[in-house]
């Protein structure tokens, strides 16, 4: 079986590409992502290194459409598996790129692939924020309440999957999973930038005491739904992918102060809240587990211990990434 991964330097595409090359029946995985491979293990983790079943490209989505189908004519991937995405809360600025990239190129992609006969499945990674700030765990038949231009152009994407597949049989799912982290994140990110900051004795500054409600996974579980649902030939399905039980923003540092062995008051202090953020995310994971018997496995000591390992292997070098996020397009 022949893989394109879209979006593949991403921390969690990587985890995905490592899974899928453990397949016995995996004979090619293509990684395409915007930036050139980085050199260095802390950010490839290694993934795909003398394995010449597996190749990297560089190519943008938005900017590059026509040698990303020229590659997919080429080597005639079986499964599609579209990361790639313009992806942070404060996406009012300049949110006419979100749109570029999240919805925009994903039409164009999609339509070079309508009468693809090699093509077996096109995954798209959708998010949970399209449902919005909820008081109970979402499911994929809830009103979707998108309250930022990310996750409205992420729900225009799935919407376009589906009346696509509608329409035209075309074999697209969608999985929605929820807040994810592991090893090779960006250091902006909650979990890495707690780690470097505990490991340097840096104060962490927990945005509004951390009483934000969100479902975080582990980047190993969500490899194994995505490899579920591509081996499903199920195909028109939206997918909820998350763990069953959320956790605050203060949890989640908590669990690394406890890994770190420091004392969280100590470690941090509190600061003020985004004024836009949604105060709960959560969702509903049974259909996925009804239909294909997926579930998270990963605890969240032992995904915030994976993480730790990564830091504390890599620390000088994580210690120069940026810790703020620079919009690209």
């Amino acid at each position: 079986m022949k893989y394109l991964i879209i979006g593949g330097a991403g921390i969690f595409a990587l985890h995905t590409i490592k899974k899928i090359l453990q397949l016995k029946d995996t004979t090619k995985v293509v990684s395409v992502g915007r930036n050139r491979e980085r050199s260095s293990e802390a950010f490839t983790l290694g993934i795909g290194k003398g394995d010449d079943r597996y190749l990297y490209k560089q190519i943008h989505l938005s900017f590059e459409i026509d040698f990303l189908t020229d590659l997919i004519d080429n080597y005639k991937p079986d499964f599609i598996i579209n990361f790639a995405a313009l992806a942070y809360a404060t996406s009012w600025n300049k949110s006419s790129r979100y749109y570029d990239t999240n919805i925009t190129a994903v039409a164009k992609l999609c339509e070079h692939l309508y009468e693809k006969k090699f093509l077996k499945q096109f995954l798209q990674i959708g998010s949970s924020e399209i449902y919005g700030g909820t008081d109970k765990p979402a499911n994929e038949n809830n009103i979707p309440n998108p309250t930022s231009p990310y996750a409205i152009s992420k729900l225009a994407a799935d919407y376009h999957m589906l009346s696509l597949y509608n329409h035209m049989g075309f074999p697209a799912n969608v999985i929605r999973p929820s807040n994810c982290y592991g090893s090779g994140q960006y250091m902006y990110r909650v979990i890495p930038k707690a780690i470097l900051y505990g490991i340097i004795g840096k104060k962490f500054p927990l945005e509004g005491g951390g009483k934000v409600l969100k479902s975080f996974m582990h980047a190993g579980d969500l490899a194994e739904a995505i490899i579920s649902i591509l081996h499903s030939e199920k195909f028109g399905r939206i997918y909820n992918a998350g763990v069953n039980k959320p956790n605050t923003i203060r949890e989640i540092v908590e669990a690394v102060s406890k890994n770190l062995k420091l004392d969280f008051n100590s470690f941090c202090e509190i600061t003020e809240g985004r004024k836009t953020e949604d105060k709960q995310y959560c969702i509903d994971s049974s259909y996925i587990q009804k239909e294909l018997g997926w579930k998270a496995k990963i605890s969240l000591d032992e995904g915030v211990d994976e993480v730790v390992q990564w830091v504390k292997k890599y620390q000088d070098i994580l210690i120069n990434e940026p810790q703020a996020f620079t919009l690209r397009a």
